[in-house]
């Protein structure tokens, strides 16, 4: 069997072609260009490609696929693939390891979209990058008034219509500003900046709501009590195929909700949770935990049985909503089932408004 490993980069990549059968290797550096990867593989002929997931592993894998040959995305965050005490390390070597660890099963594979839905995944991470390029805007004109001693309203109100013209008031072209009142220009600066990042906001929003109002599972999402469109969006971007995972341990562990175990003998130690995946899914499910403690019974009810009435368990017991939720989430997309709360309380549960904002 001839394996061909490509170690992707920028610019080049380094290939190396395995034979399973002769243990025989040979290296090929190239560019990361169509016509050059086309040329390797119609060279080489080989029986399976395998490529690092990577920034530009969607469109390779596209390549290659169409092309018609069989291709494996791994991960190169797998323990076997980790390089420790090793005194060199180059790309030809990249190539290699990875070639003989897909030969011997030690690495795992990574699920590859279609360019559709990675064009949508991407949009909702975009979303979230705009976010917080505002917050960081946000942050910097606090900055200014705080270095001037001059006191602005707290939280959201500062960034209302009517508190950014009470900020705009202290704003002046930086042209026209004398040595002593620079800031007032950065002010004006950074106030442009932050209209014009909330109207990219505004356009990719309503675009997101339009694609919402067309996606089945995204409003299947939505008949959850709690659960709005974006965090929604961000569920079904991320799981993409549901028929992927084969139990709830697979997709608890794909988003990191799962804790990170050490084991040894009699002694069975369970940590913090292993945080892997898609770090913008997790503190979206996390953001729903605590929001469906108001509309959801559901959801409290399981907060309640975690928590235990114990302070030092609140957070505990949210992580263990948050995959609670992925769970139900996907067993919903799964089976094209709407939401179904079909958990009895007793006369003395708690309301869930009672316990919205716990302390």
């Amino acid at each position: 069997m001839k394996i061909l490993a490509i170690d992707l980069g920028k610019f080049n990549s380094v290939t190396c072609l395995f034979d399973t059968t002769t243990n025989q290797s040979e290296f090929e550096t190239l560019a990361t260009q169509h016509l050059a990867l086309e040329w390797i593989l119609n060279k080489t002929q080989p029986d399976q490609v395998l490529i690092e997931t990577s920034s530009i592993s969607g469109w390779v894998h596209d390549l290659i696929d169409g092309l018609g040959y069989k291709v494996v995305v791994v991960n190169p965050s797998a323990e076997a693939w980790r390089w420790k005490n090793v005194k060199r390390k180059t790309d030809k070597d990249d190539a290699l390891k990875l070639a003989k660890l897909v030969a011997l099963e030690q690495i795992s594979t990574v699920h590859v979209p279609n360019a559709e839905q990675r064009q949508y995944r991407s949009l909702v991470k975009y979303r979230k990058t705009l976010v917080h390029r505002i917050n960081r805007v946000q942050s910097t004109i606090r900055s200014l008034f705080d270095q001037q001693g001059i006191s602005i309203p707290g939280g959201h109100r500062a960034w209302t219509i009517a508190g950014v013209e009470t900020l705009s008031k202290h704003a002046k072209p930086l042209a026209e500003c004398e040595l002593n009142e620079l800031w007032k220009g950065e002010l004006d600066l950074e106030l442009k900046n932050l209209d014009g990042l909330w109207q990219h906001l505004q356009s990719v929003d309503d675009h997101l709501e339009k694609i919402a109002r067309q996606n089945e599972s995204v409003k299947l999402l939505q008949t959850i009590p709690g659960v709005g469109r974006r965090t929604a969006e961000v569920i079904v971007a991320i799981i993409d195929d549901p028929h992927r995972f084969q139990n709830v341990r697979q997709v608890s562990a794909y988003v990191g909700l799962v804790p990170d175990q050490r084991q040894s003998g009699q002694t069975n130690r369970l940590g913090k949770i292993t945080r892997r995946g898609s770090e913008l899914l997790r503190s979206a499910l996390v953001e729903a935990a605590w929001a469906m403690l108001r509309y959801n019974p559901w959801a409290v009810q399981v907060y309640q049985r975690i928590c235990g009435g114990q302070k030092t368990r609140k957070k505990t017991a949210i992580i263990a909503l948050a995959r609670k939720l992925l769970v139900r989430c996907w067993a919903m997309l799964r089976r094209k089932e709407p939401w179904q709360d079909d958990t009895v309380f007793p006369s003395t549960t708690t309301s869930p408004s009672s316990i919205a904002n716990p302390a």
